[in-house]
């Protein structure tokens, strides 16, 4: 696996393999009202998981949104009441953020160097963001902007694997992008991943959800995530025709039943 650099890194350009990473980064902003109009949003139980496990509620809570992107996940922080400020490195996605959300205050910056003053946050959350940082730097950082007893959240929304049609599909995206080892990049969500120096002591937990959604707009998620962004637009083209097709054929109707997990790791500071 690619050693994790933010978009804004120098560094992520002197290598052939990090110069790619840098380029995935950095997609997301062309597609910013793709990404927000397609991108499934994250259940209710997450939240409530939230406020189980920190044993406060966010109604009121001084929350860090960072790596925001177009907002998913700072709209449900702002929804329950929270205090919510986002951090995004993309002017694209900050962009679409200001589009969507013109009442939160959005600043430029990533994980890796948190523009916050210290030991200003209740809630330091990131949405299928903190694979963009480089751990080593941004667990130092989430702890000195965070209170004391404040907590450091993060979550990603994965595929159901075990849902047959889900992981038939996966198998044909890991053929199509062979060259790039992508079965590399699956990790298991927990502690070895989010801060390889074991000085957060985080708590996993797992939601499952689902969604049911038009086939173009299934097809539009796939579309939005980076390693599609950064393919070449023939070969997209052709996967995702041939897609469409696999796709009809277990949903005629055109609707498609996605099926998710979200896994959440948490840790206090």
């Amino acid at each position: 696996m690619t050693t994790p650099l933010t978009p804004d890194d120098p560094a992520a350009a002197t290598t052939p393999g990090r110069a790619h990473h840098r380029a995935r980064a950095h997609s997301f902003n062309a597609a910013a009202a793709q990404y927000a109009a397609n991108r499934p949003s994250y259940p209710p139980a997450l939240f409530d998981a939230l406020e189980e496990l920190t044993g406060r509620p966010l109604k009121g809570a001084r929350v860090v949104d960072v790596g925001a992107g177009t907002g998913l996940a700072t709209a449900r922080l702002h929804e329950r009441g929270a205090d919510v400020i986002a951090v995004e490195p993309g002017a694209g996605m900050a962009t679409e953020f200001r589009r969507t959300l013109p009442g939160v205050p959005v600043v430029r910056g990533n994980g890796n160097a948190l523009p916050l003053a210290a030991h200003s946050a209740d809630l330091l959350t990131y949405a299928q963001a903190w694979h963009w940082t480089d751990p080593a730097l941004a667990v130092p950082e989430a702890l000195r902007v965070l209170r004391p007893g404040g907590a450091l959240a993060l979550w990603w929304n994965t595929d159901a694997h075990d849902v047959p049609w889900i992981a038939e599909s996966a198998r044909r995206v890991d053929r199509h992008f062979a060259h790039l080892n992508l079965s590399a990049e699956k990790r298991d969500f927990d502690a070895r991943f989010a801060d390889p120096t074991g000085t957060l002591d985080f708590v996993h937990r797992e939601i499952r959800w689902s969604r049911r959604v038009p086939l173009d707009t299934h097809l539009a998620n796939l579309a939005s995530h980076s390693v599609f962004l950064t393919d070449t637009e023939e070969r997209a083209a052709a996967f995702f025709a041939e897609e469409r097709r696999h796709l009809l054929a277990v949903f005629p109707t055109g609707r498609v039943e996605e099926a998710y997990v979200v896994h959440l790791l948490l840790a206090t500071a």
